[in-house]
């Protein structure tokens, strides 16, 4: 883009609106990156994109939809590739689609007549530049250089010169009337222009510049300004101020909001309808200004301040939590009419297009799509039963109904165990079962003391015992629906005579998913140790997780979570039931195993590829360590990606295969998923019919194109093949009357298919004509045949050769006509309406010979360009 010319400001920060707030937003779609579009004819889609649609980006799949705000389905999907996550802007008309990239900076134009990337161009990447499109008129506002330059969409090529402002400018979108607006903080004003028609091609002599046709002072200079264009002129935010100014029709109205704000405000890029929306997202409230100045405020419900800019669209109010995935629809009254939620995450993009309002959310699979009668319908971005969708698969059995559980009281704790300390006493117990509603809490009793304790814990240390005295402790859980059988433990004695806890505790997770935890042997003091006992903890938890009678303990697979941290403690207990204090805490692990399967795995066929599947999937369950790559295999081909899609090779031609996919981390391999697919194979050709004119035959026939793209044609012996649509095609320039044989070839990535017909062309007819004239001497002249030169001779060669006439044709004598050569000039005088030509028609007459074709009217229209040449 151009460089702006250095101007002074005072100014320090502005900030850019109009390029990614309004919906309809988000893409890039760049040739550069390998664009595959899948998808409508081109008339399909011409029709498609006038019927009320908006593309929609999805770019936690790289994926634009097409939504069709009747019906609101997608009826096309298009892959971006390399395009995951990326930030896009999207600007749009019935037929032309333009994109911008923010990571990459290129601006790409689709043409949505043919889904065709037609030109690119490279702009800086990131905030400060965005594009704005109304009609055939392209600009490229550079915010930050100041420089607002118009586009031809169709090849993005400059039109005329740039307008140029001071640096730091805002707006750029353009109002109903076809006016872009920009606003200038520096100088506190704002203004219009107005595209430059666009060059015809041909034309000669410089091309016309877009014109700045109204300037307007809205603030003072240096103020912050944020920009929304109307329906016929624009409004403009002063949030130092606190006031909106709005141009309209050349006459400029302020209204005072200074103490209604109470943060800064924000706008939509666009507003529809008299009324202008200003949210404050702080507060969470919307003070909607009238063309009168009225103002009526309102609170959006919930917290936080991640309030997207309210939209205002047939006669209400839409605004957007980010943070909550929520739209709220206001009456004009202010009052909540609608709460539209959806599976949303991330930000929430309002674009009013084509009389409905569009709801889409980039990281989320559904959009929402609202008619003027504020109808909400759910739109599934991912849907797969369109042109462009991912290739179905087999669905599964639906599940049987869940059966609905049996809500009690909980089970009795298991394995409730008791150890003697010095005046105290642990006790720890296994789980207890739920029985349909999570347990609460676990109660510890005994001693004469009631103890409650999480329910992630399961051991607790009762102090205040008397050493030498027996005790014993029950335990019980409690759920929802009250307590559950308690469980009693063993009797024990605290002592003071406690063994020593091992002096230290090593953990280890294994890549088969259990933990080993190991101690050296602890001091008895004088007594022999029985076992060990092993408490993990985790987050929030403490829990035992079992005892061994030697210096390690396995825990198994699948008894501590993967990917959540773990230590553990030993507690010694002797010979005598006593137990030590627990050990210091070991080191940290994580316990760790296989990755799980991968998700949603599907492959499908490559339609112009030979031998070739495209694989992709869902990424798999890490379980404890991060996935390192995937093994995909075929057959006994194997081969290892780091992505979650690839594309396999040389497979043979119409295979169904099968293929497996592993997700690989440290722990190495883990189970597998599989699907199967089918490469391309080569067409079939069936041929359902035919039909024919004098000159012409077409051959109607359906093609299997075996899963690839197949290109058709016609051929007949000795003759190029001419190519047409995989339905029918028409063969021109053929004999009428005459018998031909056609070979319909449909070919794709894996080969051809061919079917053979018969058909003959239609006899084409004339009528010798000869028609006396008027005058004395014309009045007979076409009665019979005569000596010197006469209408309707016909001749074995082209010429008027007295030798070599074969015979005259009474007028009015229907001959069938089979093709035209060049021979003698014959005059037809007044006896055909002075009809001259060099052309001569091949006529069954006595076999096959010539009369000029000034004393024969072709059937028809009497076009002689019908017949092929001889």
């Amino acid at each position: 883009m151009d460089e702006a010319v250095e101007t002074r400001t005072t100014r320090s920060r502005s900030r850019l609106r109009g390029g990614l707030v309004t919906v309809g937003t988000v893409l890039a779609l760049l040739a550069a990156m390998g664009l595959t579009v899948l998808g409508l004819g081109s008339a399909d889609n011409a029709v498609a994109s006038y019927d009320a649609s908006s593309w929609l980006w999805s770019a936690a799949r790289s994926e634009l939809a097409r939504v069709n705000g009747v019906t609101a389905r997608v009826d096309t999907r298009t892959e971006v590739p390399a395009a995951r996550r990326h930030p896009m802007q999207v600007v749009q008309t019935d037929r032309v689609l333009v994109l911008r990239d923010l990571h990459t900076g290129q601006i790409s134009t689709l043409d949505l007549a043919t889904l065709q990337i037609t030109a690119t161009t490279p702009t800086a990447p990131g905030l400060g530049v965005s594009v704005a499109l109304h009609e055939d008129a392209a600009f490229v506002v550079d915010a930050v250089q100041g420089v607002v330059r118009q586009l031809d969409p169709r090849s993005l090529a400059p039109v005329g010169e740039p307008v140029r402002y001071p640096p730091g400018i805002t707006g750029g979108t353009f109002d109903g009337a076809g006016r872009l607006w920009i606003a200038v903080p520096t100088e506190g004003t704002v203004s219009a222009i107005t595209p430059a028609p666009l060059p015809s091609g041909s034309a000669p002599g410089a091309a016309v510049s877009p014109k700045q046709v109204e300037t307007h002072e809205v603030a003072e200079p240096s103020h912050e300004l944020v920009v929304s264009t109307l329906d016929d002129g624009v409004a403009v935010l002063d949030r130092t101020a606190g006031a909106l100014v709005t141009v309209v029709r050349g006459a400029v109205r302020r209204a005072a909001l200074a103490q209604t704000l109470t943060g800064p405000g924000t706008l939509p890029a666009r507003t529809s309808g008299p009324v202008v929306p200003v949210t404050v997202a702080g507060q969470r409230q919307v003070h909607a200004v009238a063309e009168g100045g009225e103002v009526r405020s309102f609170t959006v419900p919930g917290e936080g301040d991640r309030l997207g800019a309210a939209v205002a669209w047939a006669g209400r109010f839409y605004c957007a939590d980010d943070a909550a995935g929520v739209v709220y629809a206001f009456d004009a009254a202010g009052q909540v009419v609608e709460t539209i939620r959806g599976r949303w995450s991330g930000p929430l993009e309002l674009d009013v297009r084509e009389n409905h309002l569009f709801i889409n959310a980039p990281d989320a699979a559904t959009a929402r799509v609202v008619n003027d009668r504020h109808e909400v319908r759910e739109v599934d971005k991912y849907a797969n039963d369109v042109l462009g969708g991912d290739p179905p698969v087999e669905p599964p059995p639906p599940p049987p109904p869940p059966k609905k559980p049996q809500v009690s009281k909980p089970g009795a704790p298991r394995s409730v165990t008791a150890a003697a300390g010095d005046a105290q006493a642990r006790v720890s117990w296994r789980p207890a079962a739920a029985n349909g509603a999570q347990i609460i809490r676990y109660v510890v009793e005994g001693a004469g003391q009631r103890l409650e304790v999480g329910a992630n814990q399961r051991s607790v240390q009762v102090t205040g015992l008397t050493n030498g005295e027996t005790y014993k402790f029950s335990v019980h859980a409690v759920n929802a629906e009250g307590a559950g059988p308690s469980r009693r433990s063993n009797p024990v004695t605290p002592t003071a005579e406690v063994p020593d806890p091992p002096a230290s505790v090593a953990a280890e997770a294994r890549a088969d998913g259990t933990v080993e935890v190991s101690w050296p042997a602890a001091n008895g003091q004088g007594n022999s140790i029985a076992r060990y006992a092993v408490t993990a903890t985790s987050a929030g938890t403490n829990a035992p997780v079992g005892e061994s009678t030697g210096t390690e303990l396995v825990i198994k697979a699948g008894e501590l979570e993967y990917g959540t941290q773990y230590a553990f403690t030993v507690v010694s207990v002797n010979d005598k039931g006593a137990a030590s204090e627990a050990s210091a805490v070991s080191d940290t692990v994580v316990p760790f195993t296989v990755p799980g399967e991968p998700l949603e795995l599907r492959a499908g066929t490559v339609a112009d590829q030979s031998g070739t599947v495209a694989v992709q999937w869902a990424p798999a369950q890490a379980n404890g360590r991060p996935v390192t790559g995937y093994v995909v295999e075929v057959g006994d081909r194997r081969s290892e990606v780091t992505d979650t899609r690839t594309t396999l090779t040389g497979l043979g031609d119409g295979q169904n295969v099968t293929v497996r996919v592993r997700a690989v981390n440290e722990a190495g391999e883990g189970p597998e998923a599989t699907t199967t697919a089918r490469t391309v194979a080569p067409p079939r050709v069936t041929v359902t019919g035919s039909s024919a004119t004098a000159t012409a035959v077409t051959v109607t026939f359906t093609v299997d194109a075996g899963g690839g793209q197949a290109t058709c044609t016609l051929s007949r012996s000795g003759q190029p093949a001419r190519s047409g649509p995989c339905s029918s095609i028409t063969m021109t320039g053929l004999t009428p009357g005459t018998n031909y044989g056609f070979t319909v070839t449909a070919t794709n990535a894996a080969g051809s298919g061919t079917a053979t017909r018969a058909q003959q062309t239609q006899a084409l007819y004339g009528i010798a004509t000869c028609v006396n004239g008027s005058e004395p001497d014309q009045r007979t002249y076409c009665d019979r045949d005569r000596d010197g030169r006469n209408g309707n001779e016909i001749f074995s060669v082209p010429r008027q050769d007295n030798d070599r006439q074969v015979g005259w044709a009474r007028p009015g004598t229907r001959l069938q006509a089979h093709c035209k050569i060049r021979g003698e000039e014959v005059y037809a005088y007044v006896y055909n309406d002075d009809k001259r030509s060099t052309w001569w028609v091949r006529v069954e007459y006595s076999g096959r010979n010539y009369i000029p074709w000034a004393w024969l009217n072709l059937e028809g229209g009497d076009n002689i360009n019908v017949l092929p040449t001889c």
